[in-house]
């Protein structure tokens, strides 16, 4: 008979030579499945021993002419279907694939169970019924152009399934997958040499190495295969093939050793190896990926599926994790092989290896590599140049981090100052801010000119992200990296995913939520800290306005300063939901303060009532759909000047700011208006924003 192995894209090589060696006929190899022929059988015998296969799919039928509903009607309909089940068991169709007439995938499938259901009624006059949760039969209808494929699912659930893992880590893998690495990773052509796994997660890789060393058939231990409802099956020939395999299972005395840094994690891995009845064989401890130390006094294979991507943390602690991981390889595993698998190679380029050799994987949707080297006394002796920064010339950046921060240590304690930016641009090949809140620091990343090879942005990225937390001695996990470029609409407001995550900071006796992951912005502009002190300072029995309030924060150092009233006016909810939690923290309560959530364009144009201190810091342009009209701060601001007029008290003061480039104001017009402006900008600008004249603009306008 014939059937197709499935499996995932790169696996397709070892499941074949695996077919061939348990009794199989290979006709075909294709992208993620292999046809085979067999009897029934050595099928089964298949579906308990295949490590590399996720389903075992039995072939009724195949047509190469079926181009609409009627062609797929009529070979679906007269198919010997009482020769698979009977009309009293129920069943399934899964159907896939499309055509120029056949476009709906959920259509086609109700085409060929009405089929089903009419061959049953016109031999039995009975109607079987569809199961979608557990059917006895599963079919599966596969269309590619005009050509349809009928199977019967012979294998059941994912054979991937094994049974032992209860559990699963941060960044999981199948267990398929995982022997496919194992095999690929050349330990089983000498099992008597140690095996190691760094970063062992939920002890997947480990428990399948083990499985394969000891020969044991992966579904010895599975409850039931579907073919087992299949009519023609035996249960005695079947008993007796599970007795043979059973009897090749081997006891050999293996060394294979699991470390991971999270203990809730190594937890779960316990748990499984000792449903695998693995326990006592697979050796698993705390152990910092970062911090290698020998683990056996001869070489063996150190494997690990390392963290990558979103789905285990900030791209600072895995620039750290390959980095420091690969110089411990090199110090503590001569002559070991290791193979490493992951999904970024600019990550795997970190280790700084030369591989040996590399085999292409899909982990699920993501494109994945397996690199294999060779830690030879070449390798091991590299200079720690090699070791270390993509490009030498990254020094200076850590020399200008280290520089800066000694310059503003005198300024930082004489002023208690706990978040502010240390670097912005000084070197212009190094084009990011950082910023330190503090013992957190976030590198903002500007959007590389065109010019510049993306590539070569990126490596000197990573150099950035290690030598920020090198320099500052910040722990890779506390170092938060974004990418800062122009805004449009309303991207202000954009979030990220969502941590929750928030901390105090302390500004001129206030103090302030910041939350450095869920938004691009933390909650707090640091540029404008001399600006909220002079509102600190100046808003004595004042009636005070926060227009584009952010946060609320210089309505925060109103209120300190002794402000009669405060006014904090924001489009967004959110901000305001955190300006009056800035409030809360301050211990600050009165019913004349305010916190009203509006367009401030048109709040600003329809404002009564008088205020004596007003803060203005419009964004520079806006087309946000919260707004009825496009917003240009160099175009618009003389009509903010006129609403802010009518509302400004005679001996009344409005704080203007903007972060525009170039920016200047109308001096014609605001004379016309009956307003003066004095350029504070210098004033406004402390010690860590001095290298850039260009950060914001500030004027103090009254009435002439």
């Amino acid at each position: 008979m014939q059937f197709i192995a499935l499996t995932s894209i790169g696996i397709e090589q070892l499941l074949q030579d695996e077919l061939t060696q348990l009794g199989a006929s290979v006709l075909k190899l294709t992208v993620g499945s292999v046809t085979f022929e067999s009897d029934t059988l050595t099928a089964q015998k298949i579906c308990l021993s295949s490590r590399f296969a996720t389903r075992i799919m039995m072939l009724i039928a195949s047509k190469d002419t079926i181009k609409d509903k009627e062609a797929l009607y009529n070979f679906a309909r007269f198919q010997p279907w009482q020769e698979y089940f009977g009309p009293k068991q129920t069943f399934l169709v899964d159907f896939s694939g499309t055509n120029a007439e056949l476009k709906n995938t959920q259509f086609a499938g109700l085409v060929v169970k009405d089929a089903i259901v009419d061959y049953f009624q016109d031999l039995y006059e009975v109607r079987p019924n569809v199961d979608k949760q557990e059917p006895n039969v599963r079919v599966v209808a596969r269309l590619n152009r005009e050509t349809v494929n009928l199977y019967i699912d012979y294998s059941g659930p994912s054979l991937s399934q094994r049974g032992y893992r209860t559990a699963q880590g941060k960044a999981p893998i199948k267990e398929h997958l995982a022997a496919a690495l194992i095999k690929r990773s050349g330990w089983l052509t000498d099992i008597t040499q140690p095996l190691y796994d760094p970063c062992c997660g939920a002890g997947t890789l480990l428990i399948e190495a083990v499985s394969m060393a000891r020969n044991e058939a992966p579904g010895l231990e599975r409850e039931q295969f579907a073919f087992e409802r299949l009519p023609g099956f035996k249960e005695a020939q079947f008993l007796e093939l599970k007795e043979l395999l059973a009897a090749q299972v081997t006891s050999p005395n293996l060394y294979v050793i699991g470390h991971d840094v999270d203990r809730h994690v190594l937890g779960k891995a316990k748990d499984n190896c000792r449903k695998a009845g693995f326990g006592q064989i697979i050796t698993l401890d705390l152990g910092d990926a970062t911090k290698l130390k020998a683990v056996a006094k001869r070489p063996g294979v150190v494997i690990s599926n390392l963290p990558y991507g979103e789905r285990l943390g900030g791209t600072a602690e895995l620039i750290s994790l390959y980095r420091l991981l690969g110089q411990g390889l090199k110090q503590h595993f001569a002559n070991w092989h290791v193979s490493m698998f992951g999904s970024d190679e600019s990550l795997l380029k970190l280790l700084k290896l030369v591989k040996h050799k590399q085999y292409k994987f899909k982990n699920g949707p993501i494109d994945c590599l397996l690199n294999n080297y060779l830690l030879d006394e070449k390798q091991v002796q590299q200079s720690e140049a090699q070791t270390g920064l993509n490009y030498p010339a990254s020094e200076a950046f850590g020399n200008r981090l280290k520089k800066n921060n000694q310059a503003l240590k005198k300024w930082l304690k004489k002023d208690e100052v706990v978040a502010y930016r240390l670097y912005d641009a000084d070197i212009p090949e190094y084009n990011v801010a950082v910023d330190v809140y503090l013992d957190h620091v976030i590198v903002y990343e500007y959007a590389p000119p065109k010019q510049i090879d993306e590539e070569v942005a990126h490596k000197r990225l990573q150099d950035v992200i290690f030598l920020t937390g090198q320099q500052l001695e910040i722990n890779p996990d506390k170092v938060v990296v974004k990418q800062r470029k122009r805004q449009k609409g309303d991207a202000q407001y954009q979030s990220f995913a969502k941590r929750n995550e928030s901390f105090t900071v302390t500004e001129y006796g206030a103090k302030f939520k910041v939350n450095l992951h869920d938004y691009l912005d933390t909650g707090l502009f640091l540029d404008h800290r001399l600006a909220r002190r002079y509102i600190q300072q100046n808003s004595q029995d004042k009636r005070f306005l926060n227009l584009f309030a952010y946060t609320g924060s210089a309505s925060v150092h109103a209120a300190l300063g002794g402000a009669k009233s405060v006014t904090t006016v924001d489009m967004s909810k959110t901000y305001l939901d955190w300006a009056q939690e800035n409030f809360a923290l301050n211990n600050l309560k009165n019913a004349r303060y305010h916190f009203e959530k509006a367009d401030c364009l048109k709040w600003l144009e329809h404002a009564t009532g008088q205020y004596d201190l007003i803060f203005l810091d419009p964004p520079t342009f806006s087309n946000s759909k919260r707004m009825e009209d496009a917003f240009d701060v160099q175009r618009d601001h003389i009509k903010l000047f006129t609403w802010v007029k009518n509302i400004l008290s005679p001996t009344g003061t409005l704080l203007f700011s903007n972060n525009k480039r170039g920016f200047k104001i109308d001096q014609e017009a605001l004379e016309a208006l009956g307003l003066k402006a004095k350029n504070i900008t210098d004033q406004t600008l402390s010690p860590d924003f001095n290298r850039n004249k260009n950060i914001h603009n500030s004027w103090l306008i009254t009435y002439a």
